[in-house]
């Protein structure tokens, strides 16, 4: 079980509404804004306070949960990889019969409203706990997600990749633990998915001229532009997720999965640093960001010399970690 007691230690305990957790969320952020594990703490700390409030209001107007449950983070969240501006990816899983899922979605519902209050945009493609496909008994996410791989489309196989960087934050986290579990005995019943996986994480925005230069967005509102999400971010992430995947790692965060797989893949211990200087270089312009749309863009003309040199580096290494693991599934993949 969950509790998260040590991270709420700096939470005002007269909070008692979403609008003064918003207040205080814009009052504290830039504190923990100089440091990436700091700033994913406070990322935490506020939303497991609005969800908790969610659940005592809930729990006042339908009664107590009908069942055990985890209230889980997705996307950057689950991977503890947020900047100042986040949005929303979460889901819930519940240990009990299908009936349950009503109660259930009314929290994902009122949990989606409370953190948009908050300051947390809601989830373009609707990966949210207000959305059924996201609200699940363990028996029926465990269906969803053998149906997902049986399918093994482009859209199936994005929605798993997606549900393996989850993790819990609130309840019962054996919940989310055994529905990973059985995930990975499924790729392992089934090798060839994994060199599916990673060809659906195959694209990768071309950020690198033929003559070294970084080459940003050319026209548009965007002109100037370069997405450090697209070009230097996905390659990092992406090979991790599917390494993980395939050693059985339950670690949702890239960090812990750098972690993790050295031992058992020597070659990505080179790539943690890189990932880790990733990190850092992101929320040092992160910070100057105004909204969530913005988060992710760099202008080039802003950049130094040492920086423009020091970025390529790390997009260039990032090309090499994903060139290297889809190299290595494709072999196994014949063994």
């Amino acid at each position: 079980m969950i509790n998260g007691s040590r991270s709420e230690k700096g939470m005002v305990s007269v909070l008692s509404n979403y609008t003064e957790i918003k207040k205080w969320r814009q009052e504290n952020i830039l504190e923990a804004a100089d440091n990436h594990k700091e700033l994913n703490d406070f990322h935490d700390q506020v939303i497991r306070k609005t969800v908790r409030l969610v659940m005592e209001k809930v729990e006042r107007e339908q009664g107590e949960p009908p069942a055990p449950f985890a209230f889980y983070l997705m996307g950057s969240g689950g991977r503890s990889e947020q900047l100042l501006w986040s949005d929303q990816d979460h889901g819930i899983v519940f240990d009990g019969p299908d009936t349950c899922q009503h109660y259930f979605l009314a929290l994902g519902k009122e949990i989606s409203q409370a953190l948009m209050i908050v300051g947390y945009e809601k989830c373009d493609g609707n990966i949210m706990a207000s959305n059924p496909v996201w609200c699940k008994s363990l028996t029926a996410a465990r269906i969803q997600n053998l149906e997902w791989l049986k399918e093994a489309s482009w859209e199936t196989l994005r929605y798993f990749s997606i549900f393996t960087d989850s993790r819990a934050l609130i309840g019962d986290e054996n919940l989310l633990k055994e529905l990973k579990g059985e995930a990975f005995d499924m790729l392992d019943n089934h090798p060839h998915l994994y060199a599916r996986l990673i060809d659906n994480m195959e694209f990768i925005k071309r950020s690198i001229g033929i003559f070294g230069q970084l080459l940003p967005e050319q026209s548009g509102g965007k002109a100037g532009l370069l997405d450090l999400k697209e070009t230097a971010f996905f390659p990092y992430v992406n090979s991790t997720r599917v390494l993980a995947l395939k050693k059985n790692c339950f670690a949702s965060s890239t960090l812990e999965r750098f972690n993790e797989l050295a031992a058992l893949y020597p070659f990505v211990e080179s790539f943690k640093k890189d990932f880790s200087n990733l990190l850092e270089f992101r929320l040092a312009y992160g910070r100057k960001a105004k909204s969530y749309d913005k988060m992710h863009e760099i202008s080039i003309s802003c950049m130094s010399k040492h920086e423009k040199k020091e970025l390529k580096r790390l997009i260039k290494h990032g090309h090499e970690l994903f060139s290297k693991t889809k190299q290595l599934i494709k072999r196994e993949d014949k063994w």
